[in-house]
C-alpha cells in the first residue's frame, strides 16, 4: 500500500513539474508578444492620408493562392495597400521580398507581375529574392539595399514583428496596415503568429541572428 501511494505521489510530481513549465512557457510567449506589440504600436498607419512619405516601401512576401488554389486575400491586400501608397505619392519606389524556394513558387515575380497589372511602373520596383522570412526582409533591406528610413507594407500582426526587427537593426521604419483577413480564413497564420513573435525576440536578442544570404550591396535608384 505503501509503495503505492509513493508510485503516485511520483506522478503528481511529474504532472505538476509539465504544467509549471507549460506556464512558465505560455507566460514567456504572451509576455514577449506584447513586449513586440508595444514596440510597434506608435510606428502603425492604418489611415493613408496620415502615412509620413518615405522614398521606399518594404512591401513583404506571401503566397498568391492559398492551399486551396484560391486568391490568399493576405497577398489581394497587401498589393492594394502598396498601390495605394504609390499612386497617392507616399512612396516612389517598392521593395518587393519574398522568398522563391521552387521554379514554380516566387513570391517577388507574383507580387511584381501584380503591381505591373495596377499601373506600377517596373522601374519603380525592386526585387528581393532572398527574403525566405521576416527577419531576412527588413535587415536585407538596409544592408543589401541600403534603406533604413521606409515604410513596411504588411497586414498588422506581420508588421508588428517586423517593426520589433527594424527597430533592433536601427531602422526608422513605419508600418502601413494592409486589409486583414476574415479570421476564420486564416486561423492557422494568427495562431502561428504568437510563436513567430516569441521566435523574434529569441532571434535578435539571443541568437542574433543573420540572413541566410547577404552580398554585395545593390543600389536603389529613386528618380
Amino acid at each position: 500500500m505503501n509503495l503505492n501511494k509513493k508510485h503516485i505521489s511520483k506522478k503528481e510530481k511529474i504532472v505538476l513539474t509539465l504544467s509549471v513549465i507549460a506556464v512558465f512557457f505560455l507566460s514567456i510567449i504572451v509576455w514577449t508578444n506584447i513586449w513586440v506589440v508595444q514596440t510597434a504600436n506608435t510606428r502603425l498607419y492604418d489611415k493613408l492620408e496620415n502615412v509620413p512619405y518615405n522614398d521606399v516601401a518594404l512591401l513583404l512576401g506571401t503566397s498568391k493562392y492559398n492551399k486551396k488554389g484560391n486568391t490568399n486575400l493576405f497577398f489581394k491586400y497587401r498589393i492594394e495597400a502598396v498601390t495605394a501608397l504609390f499612386h497617392s505619392g507616399k512612396i516612389k519606389h517598392i521593395i518587393v521580398s519574398g522568398d522563391n524556394k521552387e521554379i514554380s513558387y516566387n513570391e517577388p515575380r507574383d507580387m511584381k507581375r501584380a503591381l505591373i497589372a495596377n499601373q506600377i511602373p517596373d522601374s519603380c520596383i525592386t526585387l528581393d529574392f532572398a527574403g525566405f522570412r521576416t527577419l531576412d526582409s527588413v535587415v536585407r533591406c538596409k544592408k543589401v539595399f541600403g534603406q533604413s528610413k521606409v515604410t513596411i507594407v504588411s497586414q498588422r500582426f506581420h508588421l508588428e514583428r517586423a517593426l520589433f526587427i527594424a527597430r533592433k537593426n536601427n531602422m526608422d521604419a513605419i508600418g502601413f496596415v494592409a486589409e486583414d483577413a476574415p479570421q476564420q480564413y486564416g486561423l492557422y497564420t494568427y495562431i502561428r503568429e504568437y510563436f513567430a513573435k516569441f521566435l523574434a525576440v529569441i532571434d535578435v536578442y539571443i541568437l542574433h541572428a543573420s540572413p541566410k544570404f547577404l552580398g554585395e550591396p545593390i543600389e536603389i535608384k529613386i528618380d
